[in-house]
């Protein structure tokens, strides 16, 4: 019987697909529009706020920075509390963050609604969105679909973030715009009712307090240190060092619990497998660059430029028109090319638009010299972003789902918060000096770039994707080359 032909009912039903992934799929696509559609907002949230860029960016750089650190423990609670509760949990929180956000009398109080409780909200949710999707599709094809439809959102609302930010400001408010998250989310509570959770949660489960706060402090001292770098070398020095202190005791802490056999928040096991490793890399510098290019080019496009809200979400279309096409293929490059090609275009492409930038940057002061550049960064990374999460995400067996899961949601925010870090640091240092510094900042997200590609050439040559079961309980052996 064909898809067509299964009544609703069927859970193997085309229809009954569609109803599992709407709500899962919308999930991820607010939680990356509220990562970039603040970048065409910081003109009027700074006139209207009466703050700088800097505080702008903080906030920004911080939601993103809150997710990535919270996401490993958030998914490991997803054990403990099932995936369907800790997902409904992350919409109400993060729904009244957005409210307090729409409602922000300073930048203290946007803070709080939108970095802080829309940050652990999003924490809370997003893990359950793999973790599901995973267990429901347990084959290559439909799974590919599956994430495809997952990521190829995600990544048109990182995109469109700008487009539907930008008119919303311009229309009504920058306020009007986290009213249209909550209304988004609403809807998402609703879709979700028929969503179930395949296994049972265990309230046994233990949950490893100490190296969550290992690992949450590291990482928050890492990133807040980059943010310093335009202001003071020496205190950004001590912060990524004890940044990286932290993170090593987590490690060190991390393999003592494990030799004790106690379950710790992270199985250093996962990072045994190799295209496990390289996958997480590779997904990490396709935040970055999606966030970098994104801040960068708004911020530039508003300050120096003069361009408001509209006309700078406007420019930001070719991005999203290139996530989407290429994110409606995913299904088809996935049974045409192996995944490892797919990412080393991605790459290629993405480097090739961010070129584009940098080159007609000086060569025109029209809108349009930014669209080719754009459209091939688009392109670039809705090619990649689907089979970088495939390749992660099937390497492991079905009780490791939590934590991978939660350890590529985490790589994956990482990287947008070092996007909006290190390329915002560059160009907020200097914004008077007009082109440089927007170039500088775009040089060194094409030199990431070419990291990220060098990455994506050592991933294993014609690797087969293991399915998905309950079996065995140790991680899927590395394939090598």
């Amino acid at each position: 019987m064909t898809d067509a032909a299964k009544p609703e009912t069927d859970p193997d039903s085309a229809a009954a697909r569609r109803r599992f992934l709407a709500p899962l799929a919308l999930a991820q696509f607010i939680c990356s529009f509220a990562g970039s559609n603040m970048n065409v907002m910081i003109t009027d949230i700074t006139h209207d706020l009466d703050t700088t860029v800097t505080g702008v960016q903080a906030a920004i750089t911080l939601f993103l920075l809150i997710m990535a650190i919270l996401m490993i423990p958030c998914s490991k609670l997803t054990d403990r509390w099932g995936r369907k509760r800790c997902f409904t949990a992350g919409l109400i929180l993060y729904g009244i963050g957005a409210l307090m956000s729409a409602a922000a009398p300073g930048l203290g109080v946007l803070i709080l609604g939108n970095s802080v409780l829309e940050g652990i909200g999003t924490a809370l949710l997003i893990p359950p969105v793999y973790i599901l999707t995973t267990l429901r599709f347990d084959d290559l094809t439909s799974r590919a679909r599956a994430f495809g439809v997952i990521s190829g959102l995600g990544g048109i609302g990182a995109a469109a973030g700008p487009l539907i930010g930008g008119l919303i400001t311009t229309a009504i408010s920058w306020r009007a715009a986290f009213v249209f998250q909550a209304v988004v989310v609403a809807l998402i509570v609703v879709l979700s009712r028929r969503v179930e959770d395949p296994l049972p949660a265990d309230p046994t489960r233990p949950f490893d307090i100490v190296g969550a706060i290992l690992s949450a402090v590291g990482l928050f001292f890492v990133v807040f240190g980059i943010l310093q770098a335009d202001t003071d070398l020496a205190l950004m020095a001590i912060l990524v060092l004890a940044g990286a202190g932290f993170v090593t005791a987590f490690f060190v802490y991390t393999r003592a619990r494990e030799r004790a056999g106690r379950e710790p928040l992270l199985s250093l096991t996962l990072f045994k497998n190799r295209t496990s490793n390289l996958g997480l890399a590779t997904q990490n510098i396709q935040w970055l660059l999606l966030m970098g290019v994104s801040f960068t080019v708004s911020v530039f496009l508003q300050t120096v430029r003069g361009y408001n809200a509209i006309e700078t979400g406007v420019i930001f279309t070719a991005a999203t028109l290139g996530v989407l096409a290429s994110s409606l293929a995913a299904e088809r490059l996935a049974k045409r090319r192996p995944q490892r090609t797919l990412i080393i275009a991605g790459f290629v492409v993405t480097a090739t638009g961010i070129g584009l930038l940098i080159a007609l940057v000086g060569a025109s002061s029209r809108a349009v010299a930014f669209a080719p550049g754009l459209l091939l960064i688009g392109l670039g990374l809705g090619t990649m972003l689907t089979p970088s999460v495939n390749l992660v995400q099937s390497s492991f067996s079905e009780n490791q789902q939590g934590e991978i899961s939660g350890l590529s949601r985490c790589i994956s925010n990482l990287g947008s918060s070092f996007g909006t870090a290190i390329a915002g640091t560059i160009l907020v240092s200097d914004l008077a000096s007009g082109n440089t510094t927007y170039v500088i900042a775009m040089i060194v997200l094409v030199v990431l770039a070419l990291a990220g590609l060098a990455a994506a050439t050592m991933l294993p040559r014609g690797a087969q994707l293991p399915q998905i079961g309950p079996e065995p309980s140790a991680p899927a052996a590395p394939t090598h080359a």
